[in-house]
């Protein structure tokens, strides 16, 4: 009995001493099956927090002993994972849509009309209409509109639609008039279709900033009320870092005011847009760098998109005799560009969508950076690549930023643009990984949903949601569930030139991770859509969920 009484008082002791003995952390996460993302694929249980940063990381056993937590998260065996990175996205624009008109999935354009209608009864008060959706490829006829209905129905008003990519935009005869917009004006890398000797309304590429650079500069109310419901529908999504794809100064410093201001909490990578302005304020200075601001990519375009016809191509379009696109610059200006960011440490990312826009700037790329090398330039979307070609993102050492939900959205009629055979090269995520061993995985919503797990999903199923087409479009390029979730973590941070603070669940890394309802690397391929996020945190703070 005295030894049993012994023993009992020992071990209140050790657990009383164990106690007071244990660290005090802001975070503890326990009983998780935490997928680190490490360079080996460790697999953990639980970590510790402090100061935004993992200290500590391993079993549930070990980490409750030593640490004890301000908040302590029990993971209940859910799957715990880094914060998704979206690598290639519109912050900013995302933020603006949400107020403006919705023209998503619009079946007609008599639907696009109807829902501008909606929102001017909505918001009496607005001088200029602006929305961003509308997609000729879902409406009778797959043409495109004029603006003949947008006159007669809102006389007076100056309206400006963006097609879904944002690379064309329909404009009523008030905003043409405002931007000086005439059936004889002429514009570099960009179409102002006129048809019967009047204006369409129609504006492509280059062409649409005739009119979107006349409305009116937002202010600081606007961002901070755009930017905040952009993030909290990121962090709904699991996402902790945004890539911005082209941002003027201005926009970057707002992003920057806001998050000391700690109404942004969303980390943000910004690509600041070719402009020299841009270059004027930051080159001499060089990359500039906060706890949730990295401003160090520059984002040049090369081309248009394919859905508006203005990717670049080597043979004409399949559906449009004799057309073959355009750049939306000189050769030289790409050149240009390239000598004068190879010696500084920016970031070159380029979009780039037609095999000829991909070989033009893969070959400038090749130029100036001479072989392997860890400048880490881009190639935005890469969409249509010529066999021949694939080999140049090896061999400079160049990064693929796709997307694949481009690839199960533009299925249904990518055929019509480019062919059957052309097409073998195109949406090609698995050759364009083989060429330096990794890839960063985006959404670039607004253009795309903004859901990462639908990128997931595209990534390895290549299927819409409703399983089309069966086995996948072109399977021969799905990634596997690791490489698309790295895609989505560490090779999204890798391509950020942050892979040591963020995109895997190590010591001494940023805490930004998620825990999830459904495992992504083990449920069922019908299932994956069904994945929702519980809890975000970013460097330790919890921004959604309880």
């Amino acid at each position: 009995m005295r030894n049993c009484s012994f023993l009992l008082l020992t071990f209140i002791l050790l657990a009383f001493c164990s106690c007071h003995d244990r660290t005090f952390v802001d975070v503890v996460v326990h009983h998780g099956k935490v997928y680190t993302m490490d360079s080996i694929g460790t697999m953990a249980e639980a970590f510790a927090v402090k100061d935004g940063k993992i200290i500590a990381i391993g079993k549930n056993e070990d980490i409750l002993l030593k640490y004890k937590g301000i908040d302590v998260v029990d993971a209940k065996g859910y799957p715990v994972f880094p914060g998704f990175i979206d690598a290639h996205a519109h912050f900013v624009g995302y933020g603006r849509s949400l107020f403006e008109v919705d023209l998503y999935d619009c079946k007609s354009w008599e639907e696009v009309i109807s829902r501008v209608l909606a929102f001017t009864q909505a918001h009496p008060n607005e001088k200029w209409i602006r929305g961003r959706g509308w997609d000729q490829n879902k409406f009778p006829g797959k043409t495109y509109p004029d603006n003949t209905l947008l006159n007669t129905t809102f006389p007076g008003k100056p309206i400006l639609l963006e097609r879904v990519d944002g690379h064309a935009a329909i404009a009523s005869n008030t905003a043409l008039e405002l931007g000086k917009v005439m059936t004889t004006s002429i514009t570099s890398g960009g179409t102002i279709e006129v048809k019967d000797g009047k204006l369409t309304g129609v504006l492509i590429d280059n062409a649409v900033e005739l009119v979107s650079r006349i409305v009116p500069r937002p202010i600081k109310a606007d961002y901070k009320k755009w930017l905040n419901a952009a993030q909290n529908k990121c962090f709904e999504q699991g996402l902790t870092t945004i890539t911005d794809c082209g941002l003027m100064y201005y926009e970057a410093d707002m992003i920057d005011t806001l998050q000391r201001d700690s109404v942004l909490k969303m980390r943000v990578y910004v690509m600041l847009t070719d402009s020299a302005v841009n270059y004027q304020r930051y080159l001499a200075k060089g990359p500039y760098k906060t706890d949730k601001l990295y401003i160090k990519g520059v984002k040049a375009y090369a081309d248009g998109a394919l859905g508006s016809r203005g990717a670049c191509l080597l043979q004409p379009y399949s559906d449009k005799q004799g057309w073959v696109g355009f750049l939306l610059n000189p050769i030289s200006h790409y050149d240009s560009l390239a000598a004068m960011l190879v010696n500084t440490d920016f970031q070159l990312c380029t979009h780039a969508i037609g095999d000829s826009g991909n070989r033009m700037v893969l070959k400038i790329y090749s130029k100036y950076l001479k072989g392997k090398n860890d400048k880490r330039w881009r190639i935005e979307h890469a969409q249509i690549v010529n066999k021949d070609d694939f080999n140049l993102f090896g061999s400079a050492s160049v990064i693929p930023s796709v997307q694949p939900t481009h690839a199960t959205s533009d299925m249904y009629w990518a055929t019509d643009r480019l062919g059957t055979e052309r097409l073998k090269s195109g949406y090609a995520y698995k050759q364009l990984l083989e060429q330096n061993g990794w890839i960063a995985l985006g959404t670039d919503f607004p253009v795309e949903d903004i859901s990462p797990v639908k990128t997931f999903y595209a990534a390895v199923a290549r299927m819409d949601s409703k399983g089309f087409p069966k086995g996948g479009f072109q399977p021969e390029n799905k990634l596997t569930r690791e490489q698309a979730l790295r895609g989505m973590t560490i090779w999204a941070a890798k391509a950020n030139c942050m892979e040591h603070e963020t995109g895997s669940l190590e010591k001494g890394k940023k805490a930004d991770f998620i825990i999830v309802n459904k495992d992504l690397m083990l449920a069922p391929e019908n299932e994956l859509l069904d994945t929702k996020v519980f809890t975000t945190f970013v460097g330790g703070e919890r921004v959604y969920g309880k």
